[in-house]
């Protein structure tokens, strides 16, 4: 598992959300949430110094060679000016939108990750990740998450025309479960990514763990003195996690 290493200043904070699914289900709908979001990044940005953005920032994205799917633009716009004033970027690739291949690294600055990794902040050590494929269980999703990150398979992709490539996505994406508006429900003790976290747990402590990917917010303990924590999603539940160093607060925006 990767390693990053960071320190606070005086003052600033780290900010985490997850799961904005823009795009879906229609245009009217993720236009409203994305302007909720860039009000989000406005009220933040005063001490904000790293942003951390846990997958699924897209219902569907897919850099072409040339082409990015179109709209977001007051989003992205948000987040370029985050990165001109010093504040780092950091994204995470979820199961929508694994498929960056540099043009938000370069547009506006961000560090991409694609696994889990672990974050210090001096004394308090924490794993970030979106967490697909993660934990035991959802076997027929692994092995497509094989062929959708095999290279060979997005290099074939990536020489269909954009406007088939994105139309054929946009008709997968409409059956999942953020499109149709379906909450997930607590599995208690078969929840997949805290008993991930427990098994982590017993191998190196961590502070805590912070999830997106189930669209459930959640709050969970892990052992004696750590949190599994899932960002939720932000078209019922707007949850973001606000960390100053030493305090954690999962809050609702």
């Amino acid at each position: 598992m990767d390693r990053l290493e960071l320190s606070l200043s005086p003052g600033k904070k780290a900010y985490f959300a997850s799961d904005f699914h823009l795009g879906a289900p229609n245009f009217e709908k993720s236009l409203e949430r994305e302007k909720k979001l860039v009000a989000w990044l406005d009220s933040i940005s005063a001490d904000c110094q790293y942003l951390f953005l846990v997958g699924d920032l897209f219902d569907f994205w897919f850099d072409y060679h040339d082409v990015v799917p179109k709209g977001f633009v007051r989003f992205l716009g948000k987040l370029a000016d985050f990165s001109d004033r010093g504040i780092q970027i950091f994204l995470f690739t979820g199961n929508h939108d694994m498929w960056m291949f540099g043009y938000l690294e370069k547009e506006i600055g961000a560090k991409i990750y694609r696994e889990a990794i672990e974050v210090q902040f001096e004394k308090f050590n924490m794993v970030v990740g979106h967490g697909d494929g993660l934990g035991p269980g959802d076997h027929t999703y692994k092995f497509l998450k094989q062929i959708f990150r095999n290279k060979i398979c997005q290099r074939l992709f990536s020489f269909v025309h954009p406007r088939i490539g994105i139309g054929i996505a946009k008709k997968w994406s409409s059956h999942s479960r953020i499109s149709n508006n379906k909450d997930d429900e607590f599995l208690g003790e078969k929840e997949f990514l805290w008993i991930y976290c427990k098994a982590l747990e017993m191998s190196k402590h961590h502070d805590l763990y912070l999830f997106g990917h189930r669209h459930l917010p959640l709050d969970l303990t892990v052992g004696e003195s750590s949190r599994y924590i899932n960002l939720g999603e932000w078209i019922n539940h707007c949850r973001y996690l606000e960390f100053d160093g030493q305090n954690v607060k999962f809050l609702t925006w």
